[in-house]
């Protein structure tokens, strides 16, 4: 069948991989114009761009891409179908109607659970688990359309939004394929969303990076993994900032005082919360590099009683 892609970020890049080694026909990509980054502001391109200039793929980079340009474009050799994997843009009707079939998206949260921009966050923040990818027929709303197929993956307690998003993206590909080889057998029956069961999964703010320490440890702890990489997390000591990187929760002791440094070990700080311990292992100094806490107190006065935040 004759596909276009349209993506942009790293999780979209193993679902481009798998259907350019498929028997599929890629006619072209539609990726996110080139954006400047880091301190010197360089244009990038993104990795869905990288990818198929390396193989001879056709690449569209519009700013807009609901333009009636884009459609014509489109329309000159149309596609069976659409794949749509983090695209960046939300699709107008006009657009969705180009294809010969449909577009099809690849979501990365069983739907109708997580509609939105960072379900993979949302569901670690949340203590989920369960996570897993959906790929479903693109209709006018947000992430709203008949479900097509759905792969289920457990969220592990030593996984963080990273490595969550890392294996999504690998099993997204996957499922995007069995979803395209049973369209073409007519081998699936979409099946409707019930929007009763819908949660949202809003984008994440900087302003959620800072711990509140009256929140209970695993709830902190989970805040650590599903903001890991970005914004991350952090308090403050000494009125600095202090990124916390990784932790555990440990049980805590009825004396225990929240945001208070209560036992100090090489292995990690351990901190009173709203219900048990955080035990901090890993850490950031303002203008640092990442250390483990041994590391850290070699080189920073720490008490008990300190108060963090």
């Amino acid at each position: 069948m004759n596909i276009v892609f349209m993506g942009t970020p790293e999780f979209a890049l193993p679902t481009l991989e798998k259907l350019y080694n498929s028997p599929h026909s890629i006619i072209s990509v539609i990726t996110q114009p080139d954006r400047p980054k880091g301190r010197g502001q360089k244009q990038v391109i993104s990795p869905i761009k990288k990818f198929a200039l390396e193989n001879s793929i056709p690449v569209l980079q519009p700013e807009n891409v609901n333009t009636e340009d884009v459609t014509q474009t489109l329309l000159q050799n149309r596609p069976d179908y659409i794949v749509v994997v983090a695209f960046g843009q939300i699709l107008r009707e006009s657009l969705l109607k180009v294809p010969k079939q449909f577009c099809i998206n690849l979501h990365s949260s069983l739907l109708p659970k997580y509609r939105g921009a960072a379900p993979i966050n949302r569901a670690i923040l949340n203590g989920d688990i369960l996570s897993g990818v959906t790929t479903m027929i693109m209709d006018k709303g947000m992430d709203t359309g008949d479900i097509l197929l759905t792969q289920e993956v457990p969220v592990e307690p030593d996984d963080d939004a990273k490595t969550l998003h890392d294996k999504l993206s690998e099993l997204g590909g996957e499922l995007t394929l069995e979803t395209l080889s049973r369209l073409e057998k007519n081998n699936i029956l979409p099946i409707p969303q019930i929007s009763d069961q819908a949660s949202y999964a809003p984008k994440l703010k900087k302003e959620e990076s800072l711990i509140d320490w009256e929140m209970h440890a695993v709830n902190i702890f989970n805040r650590i993994r599903g903001l890991t990489p970005w914004p991350g997390t952090h308090t403050l000591y000494n009125g600095k900032r202090l990124g916390i990187l990784r932790g555990e929760v440990i049980s805590g002791e009825a004396s225990d005082r929240q945001g208070h440094v209560e036992r100090i070990t090489d292995s990690g700080i351990e901190i009173g919360t709203g219900k048990g311990r955080l035990k901090i292992t890993e850490l950031k100094p303002e203008g640092k590099k990442a250390m483990t806490v041994k590391s850290f107190l070699s080189g920073y006065k720490i008490n008990c009683g300190d108060i963090l935040g």
